[in-house]
């Protein structure tokens, strides 16, 4: 197979791990659990239709993983209405995303099992009680015993078997089964079709048992199951929304920008440590930084108060992506007088994240805003 088409593999598997998460705002569970499986099974794609070695992959699946979690938690923002959940949805949130940050500084991996992943649990937990009830019913207590059953049930077992004990799930069923490491799960499934069939046979039928005693405790429903939030949300009229936008585009110095520059902060300096071949210094990150902020919050401020609607967000983004990418180019420029196929490579999927994550920010923490307080109403 020629490099061009193991290329083509590569960008296609990398786009649609951009696309994908895109879907999370307007359809939250398949959304997410999209994203889960494209993260699962990506070096699987490159294993049976590329034979070539991504050798940089590594750290683009890792900006590709807090690119994900970080759309699910705007997506809170947008849908969610129980206060207290999107509340403890940000506690959890940020607080992976610090972990990841020192992570990726001290290089300790006993860190990644101080910090584990609850948010994504959580965030699938809510979207899950949501399909059939109103998640207003849900109480703090509730929400803090589910965070805590995923915290130490789920998470801290997941967290340490991958990271510190350091195993593979898939390497150890090859060898479960008699297999060698270099044999392809292609060539496993079609040998073993028909125990892979009956023990997905066996996982289906033991759900659908567990469901059915479940429902026995279960309250009665709320509503029909659907998929997107909209059908039940109280949403808030658009023009309450624009008033909102144009509200904070009049205050420079407030919350939102303290959030938005914690955000942004946080990407910047975890993509360009896992990001290959970006080797910025602190003091550039730290100039990076204060540039992204300043000029995304005074475009978007611009742009809030000239009416930015869903119509005009895709112009918001490409203008703030030209933006952002002039910034990065000159930053990169300005410290090694030259462009390589690595640095636009890396300036191009370092911006895209970032721009995508803040524009979509600027455009639901109104909705929250305006839900959730009456002085912004």
């Amino acid at each position: 197979m020629s490099i061009s088409v193991d290329l083509i593999v590569f960008w296609a598997v990398v786009l649609a791990r951009v696309l994908v998460p895109l879907t999370i705002p307007r359809y939250p569970l398949p959304g997410v659990l999209a994203a889960l499986i494209l993260d699962a099974v990506d070096q699987t794609i490159f294993q049976a239709l590329s034979g070539f070695t991504f050798a940089g992959y590594q750290g683009y699946d890792k900006a590709l993983d807090i690119y994900y979690l970080a759309i699910a938690y705007i997506a809170t923002l947008r849908n969610w209405t129980n206060y207290t959940a999107v509340r403890l949805g940000r506690f959890l949130f940020y607080y992976r995303l610090l972990g990841v940050l020192l992570f990726e500084v001290f290089q300790f991996r006993w860190l990644l099992l101080l910090f584990p992943n609850v948010f994504e649990y959580f965030f699938i937990f809510y979207e899950v009680y949501r399909l059939r009830w109103n998640p207003r019913r849900l109480t703090a207590s509730m929400l803090l015993g589910v965070t805590a059953l995923i915290w130490i049930v789920i998470k801290l077992p997941q967290e340490y078997w991958i990271h510190v004990a350091r195993l593979d799930v898939t390497d150890m069923l090859k060898l479960g089964l008699g297999y060698p490491l270099t044999v392809s799960w292609a060539e496993i499934l079609s040998a073993q079709a028909g125990l892979f069939i009956l023990t997905t046979a066996g996982f289906v039928l033991l759900a659908v048992f567990i469901w059915r005693r479940l429902r026995r405790e279960l309250p009665p429903a709320d509503w029909q199951v659907s998929f997107e939030p909209d059908a039940h949300l109280d949403r808030p009229p658009e023009e309450r929304i624009l008033r909102t936008s144009r509200r904070l585009a009049d205050r420079f110095l407030d919350q939102e920008l303290f959030e938005k520059t914690a955000l942004v902060s946080l990407l910047v300096i975890i993509f360009a440590h896992i990001l290959p071949g970006i080797r910025s210094t602190d003091w550039e990150l730290a100039l990076a930084i204060t540039i992204v902020i300043i000029i995304n919050t005074l475009l978007s401020e611009w742009l809030a108060r000239r009416g930015v609607t869903w119509p005009k967000v895709l112009r918001h983004g490409l203008v703030m992506f030209a933006v952002n990418l002039s910034v990065f180019l000159l930053i990169s420029y300005a410290r090694y007088r030259h462009f390589t196929l690595a640095t636009l490579t890396n300036a191009l999927v370092f911006v895209l994240l970032l721009t995508l994550i803040i524009t979509l920010y600027d455009r639901y923490r109104p909705i929250y805003l305006v839900r959730f307080y009456v002085a912004f109403c």
